[in-house]
């Protein structure tokens, strides 16, 4: 028997704990021993909840039980989740956790410590809830040089673009069905500005990549700009917004990005929608790979961390994790990465207005709204990033241009 503890009661803790329930002989039988639930780590009561006779408000007993072989952190954030497992791992415990947070900041030292400790640090759930893309990343795709790693990686986010698309309704009443619903935390900004996503491909790109991606250093936008009209353009192009992360590499030079993107209807992400993800991955020899499921919620991501746990009880004396160094990787400044953009313009002039976007822009496609009487869209040619943020300035300070409303990303 492998005895194991679960720090944390909360929605994914307690979903960890049924899912071990209800599958008890399946699981038993696929890690090759019996899996029991010994401790349970929180600092509320649970008084009517069976949990109560297994329940600890202090990390020293679960650290100090040299029966506890597996310790899984559900806890979320930083601190004390990182001094927690870091101490776990020093004392010979393997560790399991969906904690992107955790990840994205001391992943390549907590991979180090479990690599020298010759134990594992497993974190499947961490980033697509219950996609499996860490263990593909980590074992059927070691032969491939990937080059490009693209997904929708919130739900959140995803499941309020397609309300906004599918009923009509502006950002703020979908965020609030959206709390409603669970999907979104009471301060949904980790989600709506984009800083959970940003996480998650830092944590891909870095397994990819080999070499730590700062999750500080990407270049990050959310979609609280993201209005109904541009939905209204967004269809009259045959496009989707998505909110997209993506890193690529070209030429041993490697950019990360997250922000919403103007999709073609033919590109594999476009079809993606509500609470679901979608990761997109390129390699050299395997070509095109896309992964596809629920990115979040109780289960699902209960799902991943207990086929975490199995992994790790089979393998407690033997390490399997790739690890990504400690060294930084500089990723090339998006400024000097390609880009393409729709743009939105208010005029006073619309021949004017044309004039001047085909002057510093070149030939584009005009796209014009009937109940959007002022204003007109186009999308430029691909060019360096930053030379299209200088042409949208000084297109915004012309004379005939009232403003510049919006831009999006167009892939």
């Amino acid at each position: 028997m492998i005895q194991i503890a679960v720090l944390g009661y909360g929605v994914v803790g307690s979903g960890v704990l049924e899912v071990l329930q209800t599958n008890r002989e399946s699981i038993d039988r696929r890690a090759g021993k019996e899996i029991r639930i010994k401790y349970v780590l929180d600092r509320r009561e649970f008084a009517e909840d069976p949990v109560s006779s297994i329940l600890v408000h202090d990390i020293e007993p679960i650290l100090n039980d040299p029966d506890v072989k597996v310790v899984v952190e559900v806890m979320g954030g930083v601190e004390p989740a990182y001094t927690f497992v870091k101490e776990a791992l020093l004392r010979g415990k393997s560790v399991v956790t969906s904690n992107k947070e955790l990840v994205a900041k001391h992943g390549p030292e907590l991979l180090q410590i479990a690599r020298e400790k010759n134990i594992n640090f497993l974190f499947e759930a961490s980033v697509g809830g219950g996609i499996p893309i860490i263990r593909p990343l980590n074992q059927s795709l070691t032969a491939d040089e990937i080059y490009e790693i693209t997904g929708i990686l919130n739900g959140t986010t995803n499941f309020i673009l397609t309300k906004m698309k599918e009923e009509g309704l502006p950002f703020e009443t979908v965020l609030k069905e959206a709390q409603d619903l669970g999907y979104a935390e009471r301060n949904p900004e980790a989600d709506v500005e984009g800083h959970d996503a940003c996480r998650k491909i830092a944590i891909l790109s870095s397994l990819a990549f080999g070499m730590h991606v700062d999750f500080e250093d990407i270049d990050t936008e959310g979609i609280t700009k993201i209005s109904q009209v541009d939905m209204a353009y967004a269809a009259k192009m045959d496009r989707e917004i998505k909110l997209v992360a993506t890193s690529k590499k070209k030429d041993h030079e490697v950019w990360a990005r997250v922000s919403p993107v103007l999709l073609h209807m033919d590109h594999p992400l476009s079809n993606v929608h509500g609470v679901f993800n979608a990761i997109y991955v390129k390699g050299n020899v395997i070509g095109d790979v896309m992964f596809y499921g629920k990115g979040a919620g109780k289960l699902p991501t209960a799902s991943a961390v207990v086929a975490d746990i199995i992994d790790a009880v089979k393998h407690l004396q033997r390490n399997i994790m790739a690890f990504w160094s400690t060294e930084k990787m500089e990723l090339l400044d998006i400024r000097h990465a390609p880009a393409q953009y729709f743009i939105r313009i208010a005029y006073t002039d619309v021949k004017v207005a044309m004039d001047l976007v085909e002057n510093l822009f070149g030939k584009v496609d005009f796209i014009q709204l009937k109940e959007a009487t002022d204003e007109i869209g186009f999308i430029t040619n691909e060019a360096i990033e930053n030379e299209l943020i200088e042409k949208i300035e000084k297109l915004s300070k012309s004379t005939g241009i009232k403003e510049v409303r919006n831009k999006i990303r167009v892939e």
